[in-house]
């Protein structure tokens, strides 16, 4: 038995204490809003984020970060992109050799285009840093739906006890050396998650949709490759895989934005009704680093127009269908 801590009480963290539990680990769940913690206790669910499941008496909920990470093994840092880099600020006095240190999140920051491990192994330096990425709705994991992810680190040792620990009858963890390839496929698959929700906004169909993937898998892969990712990692769990179930499943909070805009809802409006859209912010700061490193993102740049410069879905669409005829693959571009 290990002591895991998840920080974080959304749907993804709940998931994998749910699945640690049931592996028998001993689960602490900290949240900094005891409201949300509270609610949990009385409906014995989180009515928002993963409803109809049972999250059990024995998983400890806490308040408190000291005790929440005192004693664990494991920390999971199961935090929307945007507030890792706080969390982990406060979370640092706490945490200490030998635990190993694990990212959930997708993105991208805005401001030093670092993925969310390079922030943890910024801000804890001393620390192993794994991350789980793949594709994984937190809705399937929480049921024990059979879910393949990678766990990602430089780190040999560090992967190999997070796939152990957490591997269960229905978490299945491959390990992958390649963390900044895997977690560049987990951030951007979102921009064209966002994508394929406007085209399915605007009544497109599965031609519009398979292309979509299909090239901006390209994109993921030129970006993945000129920040130093391997090309063979985005042909795996962390690339086309989660591309595929960010793309066509409704669980997907991406997809389901994205369908709003292509309804028409202004894209300020359809974030705030659907909650945490990891590709809207994610797509600025894509687009600011692919025109720092000269990689062209075609998609990429329609959609920044789309979200932050009041473009046209549908002129977004005829922008891409109209560029200059080319080869599929250009020799300079591989």
């Amino acid at each position: 038995m290990e002591h895991i801590t998840i920080l974080g009480s959304g749907g993804f963290g709940l998931s994998l204490a749910l699945s640690a539990y049931r592996s028998g680990h001993a689960v602490k769940v900290w949240s900094k809003f005891p409201e949300e913690l509270e609610a949990i206790r009385r409906d014995g669910e989180h009515k928002q984020k993963l409803p109809g499941v049972p999250i059990p008496s024995e998983i400890t909920l806490t308040a408190d970060l000291e005790s929440a990470i005192s004693g664990a093994d494991l920390v999971i840092f199961g935090i929307p992109s945007s507030f890792l880099r706080a969390t982990a600020k406060i979370a640092a006095p706490y945490l200490h050799a030998p635990m190993v240190i694990v990212n959930t999140g997708k993105g991208l920051e805005a401001g030093t285009h670092y993925t969310m491990s390079q922030i943890l192994q910024e801000e804890l330096p001393h620390l192993p840093i794994v991350t789980i990425t793949g594709p994984s709705h937190a809705e399937e994991v929480a049921r024990n739906v059979p879910t393949t992810v990678v766990a990602a680190s430089k780190d040999l040792q560090a992967a190999e006890y997070v796939q152990k620990t957490m591997s269960s009858e229905t978490l299945r963890l491959y390990r992958n050396s390649d963390i900044i390839g895997c977690e560049v496929g987990g951030a951007l698959k979102n921009i064209i998650a966002l994508s394929a929700g406007i085209c399915d906004g605007l009544g497109c169909g599965d031609n519009t949709k398979a292309a979509l993937m299909t090239r901006g898998m390209h994109e993921i892969t030129k970006l993945g490759v000129a920040m130093g990712g391997q090309r063979e990692t985005f042909a795996g769990l962390s690339g086309i895989g989660d591309l595929i179930v960010t793309c066509c499943s409704m669980h997907s909070r991406n997809r389901r934005a994205g369908i709003l805009i292509g309804e028409g809802v202004s894209p300020e409006e359809a974030v705030q009704q659907v909650g945490t859209v990891e590709g809207y912010h994610c797509c600025e700061v894509a687009y600011a680093l692919s025109q720092q490193m000269g990689v062209s993102m075609p998609i990429t740049e329609q959609l920044n127009q789309v979200l932050f410069h009041s473009g046209n879905p549908k002129d977004a669409i005829y922008a891409l269908m109209c560029r200059p005829q080319r080869s599929e693959w250009v020799e300079q571009e591989l």
